[in-house]
């Protein structure tokens, strides 16, 4: 049987330290195996692949990848770079695949797919940290347990 994990979000509990934001970029950064100390938050290379938003009553909430089950991106991608992995339920990007169309940008749900900020020519998509044995460091950093790993 296979076990798919989903990182699930408890809205109520953020406090928008935007932890999960900065761990993220630490994650995909060049430097990633220095400290969190030396990364470059203006250098768009460091791109976050979650958000953190608020509400009209200024409450904070988490924007990260849901790993749809039936992800509108997938099926909206011409090019085949979206695609779920029907072993760990995973939706994963292959930017040398990416025909930067954005159709998956314009059709996901949850307005979380975005146009990289630097040159506009690929997909910045959570990717569950699966470089890191650990798993997502959103997930580690986040120390008010606001966003959490749920194996459904």
């Amino acid at each position: 049987m296979t076990h798919i994990k989903r990182i699930m979000i408890d809205h109520k509990k953020c406090i928008g330290c935007r932890n999960c934001y900065i761990a993220c970029m630490h994650a995909h950064s060049s430097n990633n195996n220095n400290s969190i100390y030396t990364l470059d938050l203006t250098n768009n290379v460091n791109e976050s692949r979650n958000s953190v938003k608020t509400d009209d009553t200024g409450a904070y909430f988490p924007l990260i990848c849901r790993h749809c089950d039936d992800p509108e991106c997938v099926s909206t991608c011409m090019s085949g770079a979206m695609t779920k992995n029907a072993e760990n339920g995973l939706v994963l990007y292959n930017k040398e695949q990416c025909a930067s169309c954005f159709m998956c940008v314009m059709n996901c749900p949850f307005g979380i797919l975005k146009p990289d900020d630097k040159t506009k020519t690929f997909v910045i998509k959570c990717d569950f940290c699966i470089h890191d044995e650990n798993g997502p460091n959103c997930v580690r950093a986040c120390h008010a347990k606001t966003i959490y790993v749920k194996e459904v």
